[in-house]
């Protein structure tokens, strides 16, 4: 077991705190409650909220403990080579960088879409106006983090904070025109005939787990910033706690509202949902408020994904893993190549929705399957670890977090789809014999 190595001018805990909500918090919160009542009723959705929620916290455990009993290790692919190999190390941080930039295509379509609501000309988000205007905000957001992280991750604190208010706001009023007896009306039934007439409380918690799965990605932003946090024991404090208001700001603004409309109504209700819905709850200045909330949540999100990949290549460099002029720091510390390639790449995924909205599609399904494959291998490396230490304290119970975790994860890419997988391993295979 290395050493802990702390770092006292590097990002403290509130900053990685907010690095694992901003991560996470993107766009899907916003759509959150149509996408799940088109699925399922009331019921069903609380049961799948306790088995993701269980999920994604023995997850987020299993970071807290290798953080713990590994300090010499940072990022996820840090894991995957200690257990398995610089092959299966390769294979952790490529998926994790492919998953990280692709991402930033969805984050720029639908902040775009978002800034619509005020400017009609952006609704659609992949027309040449949005497109310009997105590209702008990309290579902006590329030459913050070119500054320097450490500041970067101030920054980025700070917007947490502002995007909150608008999610604290709904939830506030949700709570407050909360009614009981719509809430209960259709508690276990799925009334969404066009939908899913009939379904079974199984079938709906199914569908409503595909919708909640991918809502966590990104919890692992804190540890990727594990080297450069003031205390490394840190990273993996603010995973655990960064996932508590997680859950707890997902779960009040996607299942309140069922207690305000009808199932049917908030299936079929306008997108973004949440815009719509506290629209309808205090006039027009809801829209407004959570349309901006949305925008600044989005610009979280892309600004934290805009860190999380250049440090994931920097890393790997380091690790020998890639070649060492991808490890290069510029007079800020920051990584100047990778940040490079990355913008690059979101540049020419981005100029590709000009002619089909099928990029965007196809970005955001590799993205979800390329992290799920990073997880695994986190969580393999846990129960590795705990079995080969069983008789020390805690590792006993170190080891079914790690079960959980990547029997969990395995149903993830089981719901991603196979297809996806395969093609981003594919990819991978072909980086790593060209390198």
């Amino acid at each position: 077991m290395g050493s802990q190595n702390d770092n006292p001018g590097g990002i403290n805990l509130l900053s990685l705190i907010a690095m694992v909500v901003t991560s996470a918090i993107g766009s899907g919160i916003f759509a959150l409650t149509s996408d799940l009542a088109k699925s399922a009723s009331p019921g069903a959705v609380l049961i799948a909220w306790f088995i993701v929620g269980t999920g994604i916290m023995m997850l987020a455990l299993t970071f807290n403990n290798l953080i713990i009993k590994r300090p010499d290790l940072s990022g996820v692919f840090d894991y995957a080579e200690a257990g398995f190999g610089q092959y299966a190390g390769f294979i952790s941080g490529w998926g994790y960088w492919l998953s990280s930039w692709l991402g930033n295509v969805a984050f720029a379509t639908v902040m775009m879409s978002s800034i619509g609501y005020f400017i009609p000309i952006f609704k659609s988000g992949n027309n040449l106006p949005s497109i310009l205007v997105a590209s702008a905000i990309s290579w902006i957001l590329t030459l913050i983090v070119y500054h320097g992280i450490e500041s970067a991750a101030i920054l980025n604190t700070f917007i947490t904070i502002c995007k909150l208010i608008p999610l604290f706001t709904f939830i506030i009023f949700a709570i407050i025109l909360f009614k009981g007896h719509i809430f209960t009306a259709h508690f276990w039934s799925n009334v969404n005939s066009n939908v899913n007439h009939g379904s079974s409380i199984g079938l709906q918690i199914k569908n409503c787990m595909m919708v909640l799965m991918w809502l966590f990605v990104g919890i692992e932003g804190a540890v990727n910033m594990s080297s450069r946090a003031k205390k490394k024991t840190d990273a993996g404090k603010a995973t655990i706690l960064g996932l508590i208001c997680l859950l707890t700001i997902y779960i009040l603004a996607s299942v309140l509202p069922y207690g305000y409309l009808s199932q049917h109504k908030l299936a079929t209700i306008e997108q973004p949902a949440m815009v719509y819905i506290f629209k309808d709850m205090v006039g027009n200045w809801g829209g407004a408020l959570i349309s901006i909330g949305l925008v600044l949540s989005t610009m979280g999100s892309w600004f934290s994904w805009t860190m999380l990949p250049a440090e994931t290549v920097m890393l790997m460099a380091d690790r020998n893993l890639l070649p060492s002029k991808l490890g290069h720091r510029n007079k800020y510390g920051a990584p100047t190549e990778s940040l490079l390639i990355s913008g690059l790449l979101v540049q020419i995924f981005l100029i590709s929705l000009l002619f089909t909205q099928s990029a965007y599609q196809f970005a955001y399904s590799l993205c979800t399957s390329a992290i799920v494959i990073s997880y695994i291998l986190v969580a393999a490396y846990q129960i590795k670890y705990s079995w080969q230490n069983i008789h020390d304290p805690g590792n006993k119970i170190q080891l079914f977090f790690g079960v959980f975790s990547f029997l969990f994860e395995c149903i993830g890419i089981y719901m991603a789809g196979f297809q996806y997988v395969l093609l981003c391993l594919s990819i991978i295979f072909q980086v790593y014999f060209y390198l």
